[in-house]
């Protein structure tokens, strides 16, 4: 898609590597190679599996663009929403599998898949923006709620609780883990569960279910944007 993002066809699913550095970070670049490639998947009517490189998922929003000014923050931030919602109500299976650390927005994006699977170590999965001073976005509580139980909503969003990947599990945001060697052979099997299901009746019956959640999504996304403009003005 990019140099930033691979996107790699196999017989029954489709493997996209986010390689951005050491922080993996989600930039401009990283969101439209998700975003190309999530649209590439769907025309070949395959799962998707996402992965990042060893040890690291992805640290999160780039810093540098963040830092710049609060209207390249904003930009960035709505995009990455934006993503969430496709993934949320993408009509094929999204499988991810965490190499490692999991911070920020890289958490999120396991908040966004179908099935998240983790690699075993000394690795921090969570959200950490109320840590370094950021009030929560309306989109990241949104998309938090869709996912997580009452009790880690306020653990991990308002107290910026940070997870190994087995406690991770427990919060919401695994749902399994292996050791490293077994990452991607895990999720190739769980790619071929999924080809079991029917696809219409898949996509259709993850609209129903989410649905609130895609509204309130779609809802916070403009939340946030009209609060940007009203404390710019």
């Amino acid at each position: 898609m990019n140099n930033l993002v691979s996107y790699k066809s196999e017989n029954d699913y489709v493997l996209i590597t986010l390689n951005n550095g050491k922080a993996n970070a989600i930039s401009h670049e990283v969101i439209e190679g998700l975003n190309k490639a999530l649209d590439k998947a769907n025309e070949e009517k395959k799962p998707v599996i996402i992965t990042g490189t060893p040890g690291i998922f992805s640290g999160g929003f780039d810093l540098k663009v963040m830092k710049a000014s609060p209207e390249s923050a904003l930009e960035l931030v709505t995009k990455g929403s934006k993503l969430a919602l496709k993934m949320l109500s993408f009509p094929l299976p999204i499988i991810v599998a965490c190499n490692g650390h999991a911070i920020a927005k890289g958490a999120f994006l396991l908040l966004c898949a179908d099935y998240r699977i983790g690699s075993e170590g000394d690795f921090k999965i969570g959200l950490n923006e109320v840590m370094i001073g950021m009030t929560m976005h309306h989109a990241g509580i949104a998309i938090a709620k869709s996912r997580l139980s009452e009790v880690y909503l306020n653990r991990s969003v308002v107290n910026a609780e940070i997870y190994n990947p087995k406690d991770a599990i427990k919060a919401g945001f695994l749902d399994t883990i292996v050791v490293e060697d077994l990452l991607i052979p895990t999720a190739t099997n769980i790619a071929g569960m999924f080809n079991q299901l029917n696809k219409k009746a898949h996509a259709e019956t993850k609209l129903k279910v989410r649905k609130p959640h895609l509204d309130n999504l779609a809802k916070a996304i403009e939340l946030d944007l009209r609060e940007a403009i009203t404390l710019n003005t």
